[in-house]
């Protein structure tokens, strides 16, 4: 077996853990966290229920977003949308026989990387183009988006420049999951893009880009609005408050 194959190996079982343990902790962090006070943003919805219609919309469409600012709407949008797709396509590396739904998306995924790229260049320039956003804007918050781009550019290099084995490529993973290790295609534009995406589950956990589960722990989506009705008695043993049990919560 080659140094090649053994390296990422280890890497990607670092990095599965490091995801993993991050994510486990973070979102015990913010199930621990109470909510001292009702602030859910009006005009909220005072029944459970209606929190969870909301949150919907929210994690779907990024309704608060949307009424917010339209052009940083679109571009975040397009790019969760064509992200969706591009990991979804992705499934056929990780099962076998392939699931004949994520067959039936393969051209939507290979087209979408397209639209995930050209989301984030628009995120990308408006952190260098608006003034504002460009004074609040930290080297991470540029590396992240770097970092993004070059794993969907590297992606489509090897759709459409220089391809790469992905019959070897299934078998490395599909090894990595059943530990036994089979032996990574030896093709630099692949092992680049691999090596930033293990950089990215590595770093997933303790980074801005967390607001994935984050979202659904916000107290002003995920509280009801029923100051009036209803005392707000902030525990520990409860994420928000008394409401993080009765819906999910906000996208970031």
């Amino acid at each position: 077996m080659s140094l090649l194959t053994i390296a990422f190996t280890l890497l990607f079982y670092f990095a599965g853990a490091t995801l993993l343990a991050g994510l486990v902790y973070r979102i015990r962090l913010y199930a621990l966290t109470p909510a001292p006070l009702r602030i859910p943003t009006t005009p909220a919805p005072t029944t459970a229920p209606g929190v969870v219609k909301r949150m919907f919309f929210e994690v779907t469409l990024f309704n608060s977003l949307f009424k917010s600012n339209k052009w940083i709407w679109l571009f975040g949008w397009v790019f969760h949308a064509a992200l969706l797709f591009v990991l979804l396509r992705h499934l056929r590396y990780f099962t076998d026989p392939v699931w004949s739904w994520v067959n039936l998306i393969q051209p939507i995924g290979k087209y979408a990387a397209f639209a995930m790229v050209a989301g984030l260049a628009g995120l990308w320039a408006r952190r260098v183009l608006v003034d504002r956003v460009r004074y609040i804007s930290s080297p991470s918050d540029h590396l992240m988006l770097a970092l993004l781009i070059g794993i969907g550019l590297t992606g489509l290099g090897m759709n459409y420049v220089a391809h790469t084995d992905i019959v070897a490529l299934k078998a490395f993973f599909l090894g990595l999951m059943y530990f036994d290790w089979q032996p990574l295609p030896d093709d630099p534009l692949l092992n680049l893009h691999l090596l930033m995406v293990a950089l990215l589950m590595i770093i997933f956990p303790f980074s801005k880009l967390l607001h994935a589960p984050g979202v659904f722990f916000s107290p002003t989506r995920n509280q009801i609005d029923n100051p009036r009705e209803k005392r707000h008695l902030p525990t520990r043993d409860s994420a928000v408050g008394e409401t993080a049990a009765q819906g999910p919560g906000n996208h970031g």
